[in-house]
């Protein structure tokens, strides 16, 4: 307990003390959250009701799938895990505590936004509290085992940047947090369906706000709960220890096994 304890605290400050991980998992969403909150709801009054969750799902897409791969490849580069190895850390541990002490940091900025929207934006809190938490803690988990696996799929750091910007850019236009969706062409509102992005906002509007859906939200809670387990078991299975070492249970390429359940999601579910 006490090594998981030290390990734990030493994550977390981590991200507050290393100044890249600081304006990942602070500056950046927060101030974001200012301008585009500002800005947008200036043009668009209506987007006063998008502001929570857009921008709770930008900032932990920022902390997760953006930040959170680079120092573990870094970490694997340098040979940082052949002395965790070596001292009997286990891989899971290695990936999952840096991801959750991020989720931490999370819910922090999660607070942040959620209580002073309403008094700088106008925008309506949740009506339903629990639907609210399932939004997040949902969302949260499935974004950090996605950044978990990108870390171990990452050949090195211009992996993650390919990888990480190939979800979160196209999260931004087509994830229902800053366009409207039903503005979308049937083409790309399929894509959208390929981003996660896209499923957590229906888990708010559907299960947060008790607002009507195009699909119901309970699928959304599958597939996003189906894609964070397949995400967080490939990364433990594909971990390779030192990038030196050519022996790894798998091809890296497995890691595509996580687009089923959004493929399926995008071929079957409703878009109007």
């Amino acid at each position: 307990m006490s090594a998981f304890t030290n390990h734990f605290a030493f994550e977390f400050r981590t991200g507050i003390r290393d100044k890249v991980l600081l304006m990942m998992n602070y500056l950046f969403p927060l101030g974001l959250y200012i301008l585009l909150g500002f800005m947008i709801t200036g043009i668009d009054p209506t987007f006063s009701e998008k502001v929570i969750p857009s921008l709770i799902i930008i900032a932990l897409m920022s902390s997760t799938v953006l930040s959170l791969p680079n120092p573990l490849v870094t970490a694997r580069e340098n040979g940082i895990f052949r002395s965790y190895r070596v001292n009997g850390v286990p891989a899971i541990s290695i990936l999952s505590m840096p991801a959750l002490t991020t989720v931490i940091h999370m819910v922090i900025v999660a607070i942040i936004i959620t209580f002073t929207a309403p008094l700088l934006f106008d925008a309506p809190l949740p009506k339903n509290w629990l639907g609210y938490l399932l939004f997040f803690v949902l969302s949260a988990f499935t974004l950090a085992a996605m950044g978990m696996l990108i870390s171990v799929v990452s050949g090195g750091i211009r992996g993650v940047v390919l990888w990480s910007q190939a979800i979160f850019l196209p999260s931004m236009m087509l994830g229902g947090m800053t366009f409207p969706e039903n503005l979308l062409p049937e083409v790309l509102a399929r894509i959208g369906l390929l981003l996660p992005a896209s499923y957590s906002t229906k888990i708010y509007y559907g299960l947060a706000m008790n607002q009507a859906t195009v699909f119901d939200p309970l699928w959304a809670v599958v597939i996003l709960l189906a894609v964070g387990i397949l995400a967080f078991t490939l990364a433990n299975y594909l971990f390779c220890w030192d990038s030196q070492n050519s022996t790894r249970r798998g091809h890296p390429a497995l890691g595509v096994i996580i687009l089923v359940p959004f493929v399926l999601g995008a071929i079957f579910l409703p878009i109007q």
